[in-house]
């Protein structure tokens, strides 16, 4: 019994201490603050992302069909991502949105930025995405400087941009360089402030100019200041490492789903290549030539957009009624005879019959296009199908699976339709030998042309809302001095 009571006093004595402990330790936790969030689970439970982005063509901008532009559409496949609301605050300049940052309003900036000493001091970057160079430019009619040694005339930059940093460091290596930096202006303005002939010469970043070239040919390149520079996202250096965790993983996915080189083809993948002589050709031409077909490329456009279909036509015979190939194809549209019969064109050298052939071919080629495919990339496997005909793009589609590549997306398949030339490739095939690196020289043409006549629609549409608001603002005018005469007139 004695055994058993001390067992028993023992146990007890256990389980108070235990009781004692418990309670010892509810009552520290209870004390002790309660363990903070971290930054994604701020996010998660207020249910949106608050996302600074620069408004300029290349990040973000409204056009007929609403939102777009490269920064944007990662913007919104973040939120999917993340299964939040994007909440998108929109800025024409990086230093209207950095106090926003600091401050905790934005939760990143986003927007093609690049990584300088004086940002990567006050902020964190996220993993870069993109790359881009640097260039020197200048209006095409005086000398190309080879080197800074050479430049005879002050490079204008933004203030507070990577550019202004990029050509500070340039100053303490050639002294005698003179740079101007100029508040709130972004690249897009000083470009456009070059071929005004205000400043002699700016910085631009590839990408940028890639785009911009299309609309202001005269635009030239001196010569590459940086290579190869990273692009990445801005986030608040003093936040924790739960987002920047979540972005690493969420573009290493839209790497290796492919996803972003199909973004990036998207925006960026028809415009490398820039030629001098055929845009400005085209410039004229929409100026002289287009406006006698404009009327017949939007009547008979259907369910496409009547600029898709001008820009093929110029693609095919730079809108020339009579152009003749020679293998035997005709017409504005460049119809080959049996197409032309199937179409009920008459005459090929008929130009609105023709044009009208011309688009009902192509739509229907884009109703052929799987469903599966992205409403996106459809007028391109359908202009590719009127270049080198349905059968050789379903030959590449299955040839870009057989090498791994996604037969879905255009920007695959155009890898791969090339390779129809070749015999060890097209002998597989059911339909055999095709010039399929044509088709996609066609395709990136026809996309090329488009975004210009998008471009001049859009600037055009602009400049008639600042006409109309001068025109409201002149009328108001006029009836106030009426009023005021009529007050007068009263008074005496």
């Amino acid at each position: 019994m004695i055994q058993n009571a001390g067992f028993f006093y023992t146990i007890r004595q256990v389980q108070w201490r235990s009781v004692l402990a418990v309670v010892l330790s509810l009552f520290v936790l209870a004390c002790s603050p309660q363990m903070e969030k971290s930054h994604l689970e701020k996010l998660q439970q207020r249910q949106v992302i608050n996302i600074g982005i620069l408004f300029n063509p290349t990040s973000y901008y409204i056009d007929a069909s609403g939102a777009a532009g490269f920064e944007y559409e990662l913007s919104q496949r973040l939120g999917e991502y993340l299964n939040l609301d994007v909440n998108l605050v929109p800025s024409f300049h990086i230093a209207e949105l950095l106090p926003k940052l600091k401050s905790g309003h934005v939760d990143i900036v986003i927007g093609g930025i690049a990584k300088t000493e004086s940002r990567a001091e006050a902020f964190r970057f996220a993993p870069p995405y993109f790359y881009i160079d640097q260039k020197l430019v200048f209006k095409q009619g005086r000398q190309r400087p080879k080197s800074f040694e050479e430049v005879d005339a002050p490079i204008t930059v933004g203030s507070h941009t990577n550019h202004a940093e990029l050509m500070a460091a340039q100053q303490t290596l050639f002294p005698n360089l003179e740079v101007e930096n100029i508040d709130l202006a972004d690249q897009n303005d000083l470009l456009e402030q070059l071929m005004a002939e205000e400043i002699d010469y700016t910085l631009a970043d590839s990408h940028s100019l890639a785009l911009i070239r299309r609309y202001y040919p005269d635009i030239s390149v001196a010569f590459t200041v940086r290579e190869e520079l990273p692009l990445s996202w801005l986030m608040n250096k003093n936040d924790d490492d739960s987002l920047y965790a979540v972005l690493i993983e969420f573009f290493g996915e839209l790497h290796q789903s492919g996803e972003l080189t199909a973004l990036e083809d998207k925006y960026f993948g028809h415009v490398e290549q820039f030629n001098y002589v055929d845009t400005r050709l085209f410039m004229k031409a929409v100026d002289e030539v287009l406006p006698k077909y404009k009327t017949w490329f939007q009547d008979y456009s259907g369910d496409l957009d009547w600029r898709l279909i001008a820009a093929q036509s110029y693609q095919e015979s730079h809108w020339n009624p009579r152009a003749k190939s020679p293998t035997g194809v005709r017409g504005i549209m460049m119809l080959t005879q049996p197409t032309a019969k199937q179409m009920g064109v008459k005459s090929r050298l008929d130009a609105e019959s023709n044009i009208r052939g011309g688009a009902k071919y192509l739509n229907l080629l884009i109703q052929r296009v799987p469903d599966r495919i992205n409403e996106s990339d459809r007028p391109w496997f359908a202009l590719a199908a009127y270049n080198v005909g349905w059968g050789h793009v379903q030959d590449a589609r299955k040839l870009t699976r057989q090498l791994g590549g996604d037969p879905d997306k255009w920007v695959d398949v155009k890898q791969h339709l090339p390779k129809l030339r070749q015999k060890k490739y097209y002998k597989t095939t059911r339909y055999g030998f095709a010039r399929g690196d044509e088709a996609v020289t066609y395709v990136s043409n026809i996309r090329r042309y488009y975004d210009t006549l998008t471009w001049i629609d859009e600037q055009a549409a602009q400049q008639l809302k600042i006409e109309q608001k001068l025109e409201q603002k002149l009328e108001q005018r006029k009836q106030q001095v009426s009023q005021q005469e009529a007050e007068s007139d009263d008074s005496e």
